[in-house]
């Protein structure tokens, strides 16, 4: 590629993943895109992680490292974006994997059209035990009113986070992508899935413990509470109103409320 190919910066929050950060970070820099740069943001971990951190960084000139207290990983993806050079920015947490093409094809779409302003894949689950097709559903903004089907490791220009306000800092109550992604389409842009996998989502005891922090009907809850407070303008164009507990239900309910006049 040329000197005219833009600076790609990879971002990686890191909670004490010290087991896989290593994996992480080489997974990034085996990529067969350049300019390339990693930003690893150690957010007040308490295992191993800021040594590997301190020594990745030593150890490879694409590699930076910023550490903070714990305040969360929206917040930790502002920091690391904050600190970036690159044109475009790819999240990735310090335990999942990406391919060595994916980048490349990604900025390939990027740099041809402008409209587009998220490019994904299509990815895999694995543990120890093996890797599982993740079955995504297609993106409609319809769709994105009622859930994500964009994992948080899509690509898309530091110009459009900086547009937006970056991640929600005040936000703590999961699928901080899915926020992340109605933030920056709501009013527009082009997204696409590139027809290979290029994205691997590792399954670990973190990863269920959120979950299981976050799953309730408590949190499940607050969560549709605060995104119809933040953007009722978007749930009213494409729900006919606010999202709903039982959200595939939301439009047509909503629907039928205004019929009757309770809406």
């Amino acid at each position: 590629m040329n000197q005219a190919t833009p600076l790609v910066t990879i971002i990686i929050p890191c909670y004490n993943q010290a087991q896989y950060l290593e994996e992480t970070v080489l997974s990034a820099l085996d990529s067969d895109y350049s300019p390339l740069e990693v930003i690893i943001i150690n957010d007040g971990s308490t295992d191993e992680s800021p040594e590997i951190a301190q020594r990745l960084a030593e150890n490879h000139d694409k590699v930076s490292y910023i550490s903070q207290k714990n305040q969360g990983v929206g917040i930790a993806r502002n920091t690391g974006i904050k600190a970036s050079s690159g044109k475009y920015i790819l999240p990735l947490d310090g335990d999942d994997l990406i391919s060595k093409d994916y980048i490349k094809k990604a900025v390939e779409v990027l740099e041809k059209d402008e409209n587009v302003k998220v490019v994904y894949c299509q990815g895999v689950k694995f543990d120890e035990n093996g890797e599982k097709f993740w079955k995504l559903k297609p993106f409609s903004r319809n769709a994105l009113a009622r859930d994500n089907m964009i994992f948080v490791s899509g690509i898309y220009r530091r110009a459009d986070w900086e547009r937006i306000g970056g991640y929600a800092e005040d936000y703590n109550l999961g699928r901080a992508d899915w926020e992340f992604w109605i933030n920056m389409l709501k009013d527009g842009g082009d997204v696409v899935q590139l027809p290979f996998i290029g994205f691997y989502y590792r399954l670990t005891g973190n990863t269920n413990s959120l979950r299981k922090r976050t799953g309730g009907d408590e949190a499940k809850r607050k969560r549709i509470a605060y995104l119809n407070k933040k953007y009722p303008d978007f749930f009213e164009r494409e729900l006919n109103g606010p999202l709903r507990f039982q959200r595939t239900w939301s439009k047509p309910y909503n629907t039928l409320l205004k019929f009757f006049g309770k809406l």
